[in-house]
């Protein structure tokens, strides 16, 4: 193997004390939720918001003189840049990343402020990938792979070593997979601590790329997925071959899945996490028996999302759980109608957030009207409560919003 339990040891030893060592709790709610027994490693909670602070400084710390002096350069779509970036300029050396042009905006603006040069290249990932490595060659820098290099995979790796010293009985750990740079170094780590422990890497149903990887599979990869930080086309061969011999599954989420992980970790454990880092819980979510009964340790590998995706990500979580109701009220266009139709819902407990007005509609007569209302509830039942009983006033009205699961 090319990294082994020593490495992710000696990588322990060099960023100690420059790395955080994030709390890994028992989250007693979410183990009720889902019949596991649910221990969460907070990687959120990094500098940097993300578990790459740990490989980067220990990829950073193993240059020559001459290496630090000529400078790094890494492609990432974000939380690597950061990660090289921040630890580059504590180290004194200099910078450069390339990042796609779709990076959301908030990274960019990150990684420029841990005064890397940010070069914003190439439609995808692997465009800017070619791009970096052309500017390395012509500028003489050390290329900093985000997942396929030894030193990067065993100070992820250090992720599980934490873990298992703070709970022994783990019996499976679950793990979020794009290059498979995390998950090949905890594997190495875990594994040789454990050997019973089972690995299980998670990924978006739109990027099966170890997946396919790893169970002979050709399914399609790409699309707009929420979870920007695991959508990898090409997993790297490093970290396949660790994953071959060491993982024992790969399971696939999906993005409403990955959106509500998203929603309950703010709304129970009080912590923000990206599309990324939710996919772990989003596993535990959507196959909850495949984990009933086990001690499952879930890192929550990443933070940053961008805050508007995050309350976009909220609100149609409210309204999947009934909690945000909009409906389409037809009425007769005449003066009062408004104010019973608000009166009957204020009754029935509902709280009114907004209220359009739309006389153009086609399909309603000249004299009427339809009153678009946005009102929250308490859960699916109380909005159904209130439709009923604007229904029983005698006026139509149909849900324009409503994906509650049941």
């Amino acid at each position: 193997m090319t990294v082994t339990l020593d490495d992710v040891k000696l990588a322990a030893k060099a960023i100690k004390g420059a790395v955080e060592r994030t709390p890994c709790h028992r989250s007693r709610t979410l183990s009720e939720m889902t019949g596991a027994d649910i221990y969460l490693k907070f990687e959120n909670l990094q500098f940097t918001a993300s578990f790459k602070d740990r490989g980067s400084l220990n990829k950073l710390l193993s240059l020559t003189a001459a290496e630090r002096k000529a400078g790094v350069i890494a492609m990432s779509a974000g939380n690597h840049a950061q990660g090289v970036a921040y630890h580059a300029a504590r180290l004194g050396i200099p910078a450069t990343i390339v990042m796609p042009e779709t990076t959301p905006f908030v990274k960019v603006k990150h990684t420029m402020g841990h005064g890397a040069r940010v070069i914003q290249k190439g439609a995808t990932l692997a465009e800017s990938d070619t791009v970096a490595h052309e500017i390395a060659h012509k500028e003489g820098l050390v290329f900093v792979h985000p997942y396929n290099d030894d030193k990067i995979i065993a100070g992820a790796g250090t992720v599980a070593l934490e873990m298992l010293e703070d709970f022994p009985q783990l019996d499976t750990i679950v793990i979020p997979v794009g290059g498979g740079g995390l998950i090949a170094g905890c594997a190495v780590a875990a594994k040789a601590i454990k050997p019973s422990i089972a690995m299980i890497g998670v990924e978006t149903e739109l990027f099966p790329s170890m997946y396919n990887a790893l169970k002979g599979r050709h399914e399609p990869i790409g699309g707009q997925t929420i979870a920007e930080g695991i959508a990898v086309k090409n997993v790297g061969a490093k970290t396949v071959a660790l994953c071959k011999e060491l993982l024992d599954d790969v399971v696939l989420v999906s993005e409403q899945g990955i959106e509500r992980a998203i929603a309950l970790l703010l709304m129970i454990e009080k912590t923000v996490v990206e599309g990324a880092g939710a996919a772990g819980f989003a596993a535990l979510l959507e196959h909850p028996e495949r984990f009933k009964g086990r001690q499952v340790g879930l890192v929550l590998c990443g933070g940053n999302i961008d805050p508007r995706l995050l309350s976009n990500v909220l609100m149609r979580e409210l309204q999947r759980e009934g909690r945000i109701l909009s409906i389409g009220v037809e009425i007769e266009d005449r003066p009062g109608v408004l104010a019973k139709v608000a009166a009957i819902i204020g009754e029935a407990g509902g709280n009114i957030l907004e209220v359009l007005h739309n006389r153009m509609l086609t399909d309603v007569p000249a004299k009427g009207a339809e009153l678009h209302i946005n009102m929250e509830t308490r859960d699916a039942n109380h909005a159904q409560a209130i439709c009923n009983a604007i229904h029983e006033a005698g006026y139509a009205l149909r849900v324009l919003v409503s994906t509650a699961h049941h």
